[in-house]
Parts: structure tokens; C-alpha cells; sequence
């Protein structure tokens, strides 16, 4: 069996998640890493992959047959995903959800233009929780969605605190708010603003002689991010952060509540949920699959930018068509 060549861009904790991912796919080989970091100073767990600078992505076209990009939502993958689907079949994880639309329009016009599949906004939420919302409005028409995510560590929202000005590290946990939660999962279909179904804390470590009160408000007014929550910002210290907050949990909930027969009478709610002990492995894992899928996709000749809805179940999956029939149908 032919093995899909992955190349990883990044070496945080997603890169590394995508590297064990491949360790546990007997179809994937971790080929190659591109870092904006000294080559010399990244040595990946796995031996034998060769590590490149990211300047130098385009000469190693030809070596991967899917690009795994592992940066950030807010800076990085705007940039990145264009500039590499025309080089490379690629996979992202961009999870800005009001900006899919115009990350997935950007892409689409690279990716068609070098002849490459990519896939955007594969994860758990953009991803997993996608399906299972799609999945249960066109079975409940008449309904309503509700999204928890949380209590975990959003790395998203953790690496978009990061980059503001006088910030060293962070972390940034979602919660929900239980009595919300209670209700949906009641049957009880409350209208709910955003404020009202999650709450963010936020814990941050300043640079020295950093202004908090500037780094405070730029977290609590972050346009898709902060600002349609209550968030608390709480300072603490490096070896505070990395004693309390070391771990990287998350998990959540999809749910519709609908309705059936004649008057409504009949109600049902359906719930698809995720408890995951590291977040970044979960969605490496996601990533993985979504690779295998974008390189079956590219052998048949398909173009373009593609989501989780535009894939068949099934190329997700190492088995055959036979083989899922017998054992998952």
C-alpha cells in the first residue's frame, strides 16, 4: 500500500499532534517539516524526517503529497493557505467561523489555479461539530441549534491573546454556562445570545514593564474573538501559568432540538459531544483523515477548496468501501 507523504508547516503543539496522528495511520508517512525557526533547532520525535525552512516550501513541492498547515487562525493561515494551495494539495484547520466564507473563497482561487485539492476548516469545531449540525437540521427541519464548547483550553483564542503587544504566554479557557445548558438539554429551545451560552476566562502573562491595562482591553474588545462575551482577564506569572495551566483540554457540545408530527407535538433533541484531553491531538487527528481524503480526491482529479461537507465519508477512513460496509454500515 502506498503511503500519503505529509508534510507538516509549524512544529507547535498542533504540528505535533498532526506527527502522532501519522504514527498511528500505518497509511501516512510524516515525510517533511517546515518551520520558521532554525532548522537546525527542530528535531521532531520522529526519526528521519527531514527539516526544512518554511522559505523554502516551494523547492520541496514534489516531496509531500499533503501539507498539513498548523498555524494560527488570526495571522497565520489567512496568509499561509493561499500561498501554498497552489503548490501543494494542503489541510487546514482555520476556525474564525465568520470568516470561512472569504478564507474558503481565497483559497479556492489558488488551489484551482495550481491544480490542488485544499481542505479548510478541519477540526471539531469548524469539522466534527459541522457534520453533526448539518446532519441534524436535515433531519429536524423544524429546530433550533445550540453550540457549547468547553470548560477547555481554546488554542485559537490562546494564540490570538499571544500576539497582542506586551503579551509573553496565555491561555483561554471556554465555559458554559450550566443553567443554559440545562435548559437546551431540557427540550426547552430558550433563545440565547452569545453572552448568555459561554463565558471566557482568559489567564495572561505580561512581558516586564508591560501596560495590562492596554493588553486587558484589547483581549476584552477582540472583534470574533472577545468581544460578544463576558471575559475575564486574569495576570499571573510564567511558572504560575505553567504550573496551573499546563494541560490542553477541551470538548463540548452540538445540539438540535426539534419537533415532529402533524402539530409539533413530538419532540426530540439530538446531541453530539466531545470530552478531549488534549485538544491539539484531537484535531491533528482530524487533520490526518481529512489528508488522506484530500490526496484520494487530488488522484481523481478534483480541483479546488473543499470542507468537511464536500467529502465522502468514506475517504476520511483507511478501509475499503467493502470493509466499512461489513463492520461500521
Amino acid at each position: 500500500m502506498a503511503k500519503t507523504r505529509i508534510g507538516i508547516l509549524g512544529y507547535g503543539n498542533l504540528g505535533r499532534g498532526v506527527e502522532l496522528a501519522c504514527r498511528q495511520n500505518d497509511d501516512m508517512e510524516f515525510a517533511a517539516l517546515f518551520t520558521r525557526r532554525d532548522p537546525a533547532t527542530v528535531k521532531p520525535l520522529t526519526d528521519g524526517v527531514a527539516v526544512y525552512a518554511a522559505a523554502d516550501l516551494a523547492a520541496h513541492a514534489d516531496d509531500v503529497d499533503v501539507l498539513v498547515l498548523c498555524g494560527g487562525s488570526a495571522s497565520d493561515l489567512p496568509e499561509q493557505t493561499p500561498a501554498c494551495a497552489s503548490l501543494f494539495n494542503v489541510v487546514d484547520s482555520f476556525d474564525t467561523h465568520a470568516n470561512i466564507p472569504v478564507h474558503f473563497a481565497n483559497v479556492d482561487v489558488e488551489a484551482k489555479a495550481g491544480g490542488k485539492v485544499a481542505v479548510i476548516s478541519a477540526g471539531w469545531d469548524p469539522g466534527m461539530f459541522s457534520l453533526a449540525r448539518l446532519y441534524a437540521n436535515s433531519i429536524l427541519p423544524e429546530g433550533r441549534d445550540y453550540t457549547f464548547w468547553g470548560r477547555g483550553v481554546s488554542q485559537g483564542h490562546s494564540d490570538a491573546i499571544r500576539r497582542i503587544e506586551g503579551v509573553a504566554d496565555a491561555r483561554q479557557y471556554t465555559v458554559p454556562v450550566p443553567e443554559a445548558l440545562d435548559a437546551v438539554r431540557a427540550g426547552e429551545n430558550p433563545e440565547l445570545t452569545t453572552r448568555q451560552k459561554h463565558t471566557r476566562e482568559c489567564y495572561v502573562v505580561a512581558k516586564e514593564g508591560a501596560d495590562k491595562a492596554a493588553i486587558e482591553k484589547a483581549i476584552v474588545e477582540m472583534p470574533n474573538y472577545f468581544s460578544d462575551y463576558d471575559t475575564t482577564v486574569t495576570f499571573v506569572t510564567q511558572e504560575e501559568l505553567d504550573r496551573d495551566h499546563a494541560g490542553i483540554p477541551h470538548g463540548g457540545s452540538v445540539i438540535r432540538s426539534g419537533v415532529t408530527g402533524a402539530g409539533g407535538e413530538h419532540a426530540h433533541v439530538v446531541e453530539y459531544s466531545l470530552k478531549l484531553d488534549s485538544n491539539p491531538e484531537f484535531t491533528g487527528s482530524v487533520l490526518v483523515a481529512c489528508a488522506r481524503a484530500a490526496h484520494r480526491l487530488a488522484r481523481e482529479g478534483q480541483t479546488g477548496c473543499k470542507t468537511l461537507f464536500d467529502i465522502p465519508p468514506a475517504y476520511l477512513s483507511p478501509l475499503a468501501a467493502e470493509e466499512l460496509r461489513a463492520s461500521m454500515l
